[in-house]
C-alpha cells in the first residue's frame, strides 16, 4: 500500500485531472429550448457568451425579471422567445487608445440568460448575453466561461470537430 500511495505522489497532477476535449475554431451548438441548431465560434478571448437576438424587451412576470425577444439569425422565423432573465451584464464599449478618458466609454447593459445547449453528445447549461450579432458570421458566440462548462480547448485550425450535435 505504500508502495501503491509513493508512485502516487510521483504522477503530475495534470495527469490526474481530466484532460479537455479538443474542439475547433466553429461547432454546431443545438439549442432545444429553442428548437435550433447554429454555427458558433469558439472565443477563447470573449468571457461570457453571446446569442443573437432582436426586438429584445425585458418585462417582470411574479416579481422576476424575464426577456422576450426574437433570434436575429438568417432563418430566423419570427418567432418570440421568453426565458428568465439570470442577471443584467454591463458591457463596456472600447476607449479609444489615445484620449485616455474613461467618462467617454459607452456602457451596454445586456440580459443574461440560462440556456441548455448541446455540442456533439455533451449539454450543458452556460450563461448566454443576448445582442444583435446579425452583422457578424456566426449567431452564437461561445466564450471562456462556456468552453470551461463544456471541458473544451479550441484547435483554431479545425473545424466542426464534434459534428452535428447529438443530445
Amino acid at each position: 500500500m505504500k508502495a501503491v500511495l509513493a508512485l502516487l505522489t510521483l504522477l503530475p497532477l495534470t495527469a490526474m485531472a481530466a484532460d479537455p476535449t479538443l474542439y475547433g475554431r466553429y461547432e454546431y451548438f443545438k439549442l432545444p429550448e429553442i428548437g435550433q441548431t447554429l454555427k458558433a465560434k469558439m472565443d477563447t478571448g470573449a468571457l461570457t457568451a453571446s446569442l443573437s437576438a432582436r426586438d429584445i424587451q425585458t418585462f417582470t412576470r411574479d416579481g422576476e425579471d424575464w426577456v422576450r425577444f426574437k433570434l436575429a439569425t438568417r432563418d430566423a422565423d419570427g418567432k418570440v422567445y421568453e426565458h428568465k432573465v439570470s442577471r443584467m451584464s454591463r458591457i463596456k464599449g472600447r476607449a479609444d487608445e489615445n484620449d485616455g478618458e474613461e467618462e467617454n466609454v459607452e456602457v451596454a447593459h445586456r440580459p443574461v440568460i440560462d440556456l441548455d445547449m448541446c455540442l456533439g453528445d455533451v449539454k450543458r447549461t452556460i450563461e448566454v448575453n443576448l445582442t444583435d450579432r446579425s452583422s457578424f458570421n456566426y449567431p452564437l458566440l461561445i466564450g471562456a466561461k462556456g468552453l470551461r462548462e463544456f471541458g473544451a480547448a479550441v484547435n483554431p485550425a479545425r473545424r466542426y470537430v464534434a459534428g452535428q450535435p447529438e443530445c
